[in-house]
């Protein structure tokens, strides 16, 4: 039996998968062969709500709600407001896994800015807030920033979720941790020269990783292209959750485990972050078992 995986964090309504999504139920279906049972599409602006709900249900998949750092210049407070009508609206759907992505990003220069810092860390405090109020965990975008999140999530503590596309220090990795929360990784792990990260994967405890693709972003190794290779004309290949499992592959052999081992423990782990993903991967496996 192959092993079964969830990926925690995949953008399957970006353009890369079309614009009528058909490339995303083409990449579900080729995932779904190589053993991905359950994906969590997070929106990150008001504009995708609908549409990430919408594309969870026709795939069978999970979803989360919420504004992305990186869309927050252009968020108004009404998109909070309707940030909290659609969780409540949506309250029992059990689709419906989380708040996210938010998070802050201290990487882009123009969100670098005193005034953008700010503004940020107010929509990512009202984030949390509408996460404790509707009693959600939280999917966190962790750019240069993992400090000033973690003195907020102290502050407005959600009881857990995910630290996606984790590449902090081993001590901030242990304060997550404390908070409840588990460290996605994905395709940034796979590259040899990412030492301290490659070095966190196979060290910390095996309770604390789950895996994601951040599809059809953060290309696993195989499929990166330099820029140089890109100008000459060379396309980068479109990461997608069926390279997740290749993904786990790598963190297996990084931690000297087997791949089922790994499969196993971050399965339940995903499931212990998500808790509302338990429902689903329940019915998930009930549909393996009677398959032909």
């Amino acid at each position: 039996m192959k092993p079964c995986w969830i990926d925690t964090h995949c953008h399957l309504d970006a353009p890369e998968f079309g614009a009528d999504h058909a490339l995303a139920a083409q990449a579900r279906t080729h995932a779904q062969a190589l053993g991905v049972g359950l994906c969590v599409v997070p929106a990150v602006a008001r504009g995708n709500f609908d549409g990430v709900r919408q594309l969870a249900h026709r795939l069978g998949d999970a979803y989360a709600l919420g504004i992305h750092p990186l869309y927050v210049p252009q968020a108004q407070e009404a998109d909070l407001d309707a940030l909290d009508a659609a969780l409540g609206a949506h309250r029992d759907d059990p689709r419906l896994v989380a708040v996210g992505e938010i998070g802050l990003d201290f990487f882009v220069p123009a969100l670098c800015t005193s005034e953008m810092r700010e503004r940020q860390q107010h929509f990512y405090r009202a984030q949390l807030k509408l996460a404790r109020q509707h009693g959600l965990p939280v999917i966190l975008h962790v750019r240069r920033s993992a400090d000033v999140l973690l003195k907020h999530l102290r502050e407005l503590p959600t009881g857990g979720g995910i630290a996606h596309a984790f590449n902090g220090s081993e001590q901030q990795a242990q304060a997550f941790l404390g908070l409840g929360f588990k460290l996605g990784f994905g395709g940034a792990v796979t590259f040899e020269p990412a030492r301290q990260l490659r070095r966190l994967a196979a060290s910390l405890p095996l309770s604390a990783l789950v895996l994601e693709t951040d599809a059809p972003d953060i290309p696993p190794q195989w499929l990166y292209t330099t820029a140089a290779q890109r100008a000459a004309g060379q396309a980068q290949g479109v990461n997608s959750p069926a390279e997740l499992p290749r993904m786990g592959e790598v963190v297996a052999d990084l931690r000297g485990i087997s791949v089922h081992e790994l499969a196993l423990a971050t399965t339940a782990n995903a499931l212990t972050a998500l808790p509302r993903l338990n429902a689903l991967w329940s019915q998930h496996l009930a549909l393996q078992a009677a398959a032909p």
